[in-house]
């Protein structure tokens, strides 16, 4: 099942996110979770009044329900199925198979955000972030940031305080166009060390220099991720 999801829709859940339950309405994971549905998949929620969104939810994270689970998965990154380097205004509307490889959208609301890493040799890890939130377009989307604790990831690497950048509107810090340079699509700075939106590379490839799914500071730029997923849910 192919499903396009929309930034219009996202942007409804977080500007109406209350962290409670509408009992008319499922708005977001959290509330599909406290309805009785706990098992991870795709789910109707209902982010615009009367018209309802599919989007996948996460009850639990890495095999443990420790953080109470209900996630929104905003992107997912597992097989190369769907091509990342998109322009600004597919990033803008959001993009992909609900069912696979995703991006939802920007974020307007304070969150809490989970990034979840797999390798091709099974290793896992994760960064979570107690508070991620992003600016408006006008400000460029720039990315706020903290909180961060350790799952394995190493160290923070999230773009905090940058603007998001599209191979066609470079916002980024460096004299190069770093969506271009590295073929993807994030808060970069000059230029990254983490660029999770980028052409999909089967494990480690050397061939060029910090292109594919890096988290460079758990692996080195020439390996690529196996998957990454980045989700959130209200903060209380």
């Amino acid at each position: 099942m192919q499903m396009m999801v929309f930034l219009a829709a996202l942007l409804s859940v977080l500007l109406g996110c209350d962290c409670g339950l509408d009992v008319d309405k499922l708005v977001d994971c959290s509330d599909v979770y406290k309805s009785g549905q706990t098992v991870s998949g795709i789910y109707f929620i209902y982010p615009a009044g009367d018209i309802p969104v599919w989007v996948y939810c996460e009850m639990i994270s890495g095999g443990k329900d420790e953080d109470n689970g209900a996630w929104t998965v905003i992107q997912r990154r597992m097989d190369g199925s769907v091509n990342f380097y998109r322009p600004w205004n597919q990033y803008k509307r959001g993009f992909g198979n609900v069912e696979g490889e995703y991006w939802l959208g920007k974020i307007s609301q304070r969150y809490m955000l989970r990034v979840d890493l797999e390798d091709f040799t099974a290793r896992k890890g994760f960064a979570l972030y107690s508070s991620f939130s992003v600016d408006c377009e006008t400000d460029g989307y720039k990315l706020q940031v903290s909180g961060f604790k350790d799952g394995g990831a190493c160290v923070q690497v999230v773009g905090h305080e940058h603007m998001f950048s599209t191979f066609e509107k470079d916002q980024d810090t460096s004299d190069t166009n770093c969506a271009k340079q590295y073929l993807g699509a994030f808060w970069y700075s000059a230029c990254h060390t983490t660029n999770p939106n980028v052409v999909y590379l089967w494990g480690e490839d050397p061939t060029h220099h910090a292109i594919g799914v890096a988290w460079s500071t758990w692996k080195n730029y020439a390996v690529s991720m196996k998957s990454i997923i980045m989700k959130i849910k209200c903060v209380s």
